[in-house]
């Protein structure tokens, strides 16, 4: 993690961010709420959290990296566990009151004290494997499109079905666990349009005017979601004359994909011209975002990031961690775009929509 001093604003957000961003979507309590009593969100969410541990408790038993694995595991369950039922009688103990990016946060500072750096290591190399052989087949048959706006939904269904591969879910991991994911079937199963949050027609008139010059994608998992999702769609804005900057976490984090493992796929993906099935490169660029979560707090982010990304015409937040759980209602100087899968019943059911249902919500720039 890049130290605090070296963290600044996204240079894109509107401002004064003070007044103007929220990071958490679904506020846990408002400023009535009596501070010495868990509210009721808050007490459904530190269950949302309570019933993960026992997956991530297997994947760290397992993690042939770190010595007593087992022993450190069992440390691992028992000291987040406490934390959340200390949030149930006190709110205000361990830095509260909770949301999700301290939920998010003190997970990953137990699992990093007690050795567990990237316990989703092996599934993560796995996926991606798997989603590389996969990759050529995906492009060619969106290649294989000719009308523009079917091409565009294609490529965004790709997206919602990439973005399927997460084990911060406590439901998926145990689909992930037991039957494995198929991309192909995943986008046969989406949910219809019209999704929860629908923009996709407006969206599609703007792709067609080819007015974005640079687009920043904040990118969610590894595997299908990053591979066989996100990939295509940033190779038909480099198709379409756009730079791409994709920004990556710094650290591990559940199985989101890492900038260093990133560097290491386009290396994987890219034929002997170094281009992406015939789609030159040039203008992909990849960015350190400074972040170590699943979840995204847009006003500390990389030096580096802010500095490419300040002159991006279009922001994309994928995933259900840095766009829908987090930014939904973020407001940009530019364009954005917040797409993602609800995965959560907790999300749905705040959003009024289905589980597994989608969220394509697009803002043209704030004045």
């Amino acid at each position: 993690m890049e130290s605090e001093s070296e963290m600044v604003a996204f240079p894109l957000l509107l401002t004064p961010i003070e007044t103007n961003y929220r990071v958490c979507t679904i506020p846990y309590r408002f400023p009535s709420d009596n501070p010495k009593k868990a509210t009721p969100t808050e007490l459904q969410w530190i269950d949302v959290f309570l019933n993960s541990i026992p997956s991530f408790k297997k994947r760290a038993e397992t993690d042939s990296t770190v010595p007593d694995a087992p022993i450190r595991a069992e440390k691992f369950a028992q000291r987040y566990g406490d934390i959340l039922e200390d949030f149930k009688k006190d709110p205000e103990s361990h830095g509260g009151p909770p949301d999700g990016v301290l939920l998010c946060r003190l997970r990953e500072l137990i699992l990093r004290e007690l050795g567990f750096v990237d316990i989703f290591k092996k599934v993560k190399d796995e996926e991606n494997a798997k989603a590389i052989s996969l990759f050529k087949n995906v492009v060619q048959l969106n290649d294989a499109i000719e009308d523009e706006a079917k091409r565009l939904e294609n490529l965004v269904k790709g997206i919602f079905a990439g973005n399927i591969f997460d084990l911060g879910s406590a439901e998926l991991a145990e689909v992930f666990s037991r039957d494995g994911m198929s991309f192909s079937a995943s986008c046969q199963n989406l949910t219809p349009r019209p999704w929860v949050i629908d923009d996709l027609d407006t969206f599609k008139v703007k792709w067609n005017k080819k007015t974005w010059k640079k687009v920043v994608i904040f990118v969610d998992n590894s595997g299908a979601d990053i591979i066989l999702g996100i990939f295509p769609f940033a190779r038909e804005l480099l198709r379409c004359g756009a730079q791409v900057v994709l920004a990556a976490n710094d650290m591990p984090s559940i199985n989101d994909v890492t900038y260093t493992e990133l560097i290491e796929i386009i290396a994987k993906l890219k034929d002997e011209n170094g281009q992406l099935m015939g789609v030159d490169t040039s203008n992909l660029l990849v960015a350190n975002s400074g972040n170590d979560l699943p979840v995204i707090d847009l006003s500390r982010v990389s030096q580096v990031l802010a500095y490419l990304a300040s002159d991006a015409d279009l922001v994309i937040l994928e995933g259900m961690g840095r766009g829908i759980e987090t930014n939904l209602y973020a407001q940009f100087k530019c364009d954005s775009l917040k797409i993602g899968m609800v995965k959560h019943p907790e999300v749905a059911q705040f959003l009024g929509g289905r589980l597994y249902d989608c969220v394509f919500k697009y803002n043209e720039a704030v004045s």
